[in-house]
């Protein structure tokens, strides 16, 4: 189980290399408020655990402050499973919040790295030096991925990276889950890079079923730490203060820090790591990793249900969470203007792309395209087209556009069903009097879709088989017509 465990954070971290953009990294709204939150829950979490130790309370007695401490810093981290995964499932990788979230977790997953280089005492090899040679090779990673096709070669070309890239950097004395998030940075930049990812994500799930299990699989359960690892998770809060604090402090919009926040409300599978070298070496008892296991279970769960409910709560409490934010926010953070558009076109992949092209041939400049990834957009704005940065379940610009709108129109190709149902329920909280029409891959969603307000459903496969039948016979009947001439 521990290897089909091993398996699923290798692949996990692989994939999330193979969508992370490096430009995220280096914002202060990633960096800057990862070190002040771990900074600040180590020093407030520290110093509660540190107090109950003085009281001698079960479990707490007999801690230190510097072995307080330790629990502190396992517990200040996000889960990148979880947050992965629901982001994934609702269609949120790219968008803003998504960007910041998975950067919080990849600096987070760094600093967890530092620490078990540290404790274990073990230095990287000197060989570790020939590890940045990947870096003039990956022309040579790319050439190969555009060689592999788009069948079971892609497959055992992602695992060739992954594994291969693991086990380079284990052997170079570094972390080895590192070198699979290096490895996918690597090819993220190809064209391939995302129908990799989709490729590797039933791999991917199968293997995290084994993570998870072996979370339960810790150690004993006993009373005591049942009870201290129920009483961690409403904890998790001040966890989520911190960093939505932190965030509008730097300039975050308070939808964007909020969304990133409950995304990131969770304990993590890297404090189980850090707790378990803490017990390896020693420093505290080995019933902290069933403590932390508990907290993390429960704290999935909790997420969880406000993750399902983040729009709502955004938008039932929208004037409380604006006081936090500031005046000045972020080019990419700015709440979307339509600029008189008569049709707005939610999701600018290749549905999207294709559809705002037709519309816009029929209709003109009146057609706006509108996509939460900033590099899409730009793609897009370099080709001449009226396409927008923004999120379609964004509550603030449909309160905007419910002022002040001119949209008889919303084309909804977001990349999966919650994605659109998200932005149907928007739609429907301002009264939208337009029509709506949507995309659907699979026929029980058709049915969703039309009961949550979709005026029309377009199920993507059947219509593209019905529509490839009616541009054959047109060529057909062109081609009879010109040999009839």
């Amino acid at each position: 189980m521990q290897k089909l465990a091993d398996l699923g954070i290798t692949l996990l971290l692989f994939t999330v290399g193979l969508k992370l953009n490096l430009k995220v990294l280096i914002r202060p709204q990633v960096w800057a408020v990862t070190l002040l939150h771990i900074s600040i829950v180590i020093v407030l979490f520290g110093t509660a655990i540190f107090a109950l130790a003085l009281l001698n309370v079960p479990l707490f007695s007999g801690l230190d402050l510097k072995h307080s401490l330790l629990i502190a810093f396992a517990l200040s981290f996000s889960s990148t499973v979880f947050v992965v995964k629901s982001l994934e499932d609702h269609g949120e990788m790219k968008s803003l919040h998504g960007r910041v979230a998975i950067g919080i977790l990849v600096m987070q997953d760094i600093a967890a790295v530092v620490f078990m280089a540290a404790a274990i005492g073990k230095l990287p090899s000197p060989w570790a030096l020939l590890l940045f040679l990947l870096l003039p090779l990956r022309p040579v990673f790319h050439h190969l991925m555009q060689k592999t096709g788009h069948g079971e070669l892609l497959i055992l070309y992602a695992l060739v990276l992954a594994l291969g890239g693991a086990e380079l950097f284990e052997l170079a004395g570094v972390k080895d889950d590192l070198g699979a998030l290096i490895m996918g940075v690597l090819v993220s930049t190809h064209p391939k890079s995302a129908e990799m990812a989709k490729t590797m994500l039933g791999f991917k799930d199968l293997f995290l079923v084994g993570f998870f299990l072996t979370i339960g699989m810790t150690g004993q359960l006993s009373l005591e730490a049942l009870i201290v690892g129920l009483l961690l998770v409403p904890f998790v809060l001040v966890k989520s203060s911190a960093f939505f604090t932190l965030m509008t402090w730097f300039k975050l919009r308070a939808r964007t820090s909020l969304l990133s926040t409950l995304n990131l409300t969770n304990y993590s599978e890297f404090g189980l790591i850090v707790a378990a070298i803490g017990a390896a070496n020693g420093w505290i008892d080995a019933e902290w990793l069933v403590v932390i296991a508990i907290a993390l279970s429960v704290s999935f769960v909790f997420a969880s249900k406000l993750i399902s409910k983040d729009d709502k709560i955004y938008s039932r409490y929208s004037k409380f969470w604006g006081g936090f934010q500031r005046g000045e926010r972020l080019p990419d953070d700015l709440l979307l203007d339509t600029h008189g558009a008569t049709i707005a076109i939610f999701g600018m992949g290749r549905v999207g792309s294709g559809a705002y092209d037709k519309m816009r041939e029929v209709h003109g400049e009146t057609v706006i395209g509108v996509d939460f990834d900033a590099d899409q957009v730009k793609r897009h704005q370099s080709q001449g087209h009226k396409v927008l940065q923004g999120d379609p379940s964004d509550s603030d610009f449909w309160d905007k556009l419910e002022q002040d709108h001119s949209i008889k129109l919303v084309m909804l190709a977001l990349p999966n069903l919650q994605a659109n149902l998200d932005a149907l329920a928007e739609l429907r909280e301002i009264s939208f009097k337009g029509r709506i029409a949507a995309i659907a891959k699979y026929p029980d969603e058709v049915s969703r879709l039309q009961q949550s307000g979709a005026n029309a459903v377009f199920n993507i496969y059947t219509e593209a088989g019905a529509g490839f039948a009616e541009h054959v016979e047109g060529e057909t009947k062109s081609e009879e017509l010109k040999v009839s001439l």
